[in-house]
């Protein structure tokens, strides 16, 4: 049993898979590409290195976990391994978002945390910048004006 949530919009396949593929408007904005890598990093909690194996506009898009560091588990790299995808339907002139994280289980020690974070992502944050596009990602870190100088 992996994590699985999905929703139903009124935007266009396209419409949804440009706004996963933009995960630093609904994940977090300190995303960094590199190629078909991208790192992901929330403070000292959590640090992931991820590789897009499939991206079908408008339909589909996949990917592997290749590194990752918990701070809060025995195991730090639960998600090593792991698939995500997400895949996009057309139903009776909506739009259906299947998110799955797939060999993420409840028998992770992370499970519950990862769950709620996964719930907020996609189905608030990810949501909320498909229909109104403004998503709710982490923001970036930014020093006062005044350490910055």
């Amino acid at each position: 049993m992996s994590f699985t949530t999905s929703f139903t919009v009124d935007q266009t396949p396209q419409q949804v898979f440009d706004a996963f593929t933009d995960v630093r408007r609904w994940w977090s904005e300190e995303i960094e590409f590199t190629g078909d890598e991208f790192e992901y990093h929330y403070e000292e909690v959590h640090r992931c290195r991820i590789r897009i194996t499939e991206s079908v506009p408008g339909r589909k898009v996949s990917w592997l976990v290749l590194e990752n560091h918990f701070d809060f588990t025995r195991d730090e790299t639960e998600w090593v391994g792991t698939t995500i995808t997400f895949e996009i339907t057309e139903k009776d002139g909506k739009t259906e978002a299947r998110f799955t994280h797939h060999g993420l289980v409840p028998e992770y020690e992370c499970f519950d945390v990862c769950h709620k974070a996964w719930s907020f992502y996609v189905g608030t944050s990810l949501r909320d910048l498909i229909t109104t596009g403004e998503g709710q990602p982490n923001r970036r870190s930014v020093l006062p004006a005044e350490l910055a100088r």
